[in-house]
């Protein structure tokens, strides 16, 4: 991911937004201490493929009710 200042950003924007649509990153930083206050990334597509648990595969699994109160991909994107 390359970090860069909002100066720069605003500078390059049309090179960022190029560089954002080939699947790249960027975070934008702001004043002396560079904190980063926010992200320039890629919009994809959600996909609903099944997600492995990691080391608790096998162990426990995740099931949402018809009563659950938030979509699937809402909490994902959480």
């Amino acid at each position: 991911m390359k970090t860069m200042s909002v100066g720069e950003f605003k500078t390059h924007f049309s090179k960022v937004v190029e560089w954002v649509k080939q699947g790249n990153k960027v975070a934008v930083t702001f004043g002396k201490k560079k904190e980063i206050i926010g992200y320039f990334i890629p919009n994809k597509p959600f996909s609903l493929k099944k997600r492995t648990l990691g080391i608790m595969e096998g162990k426990a699994r995740a099931v949402f009710h018809k009563d659950f109160k938030i979509t699937e991909e809402e909490f994902l994107q959480q």
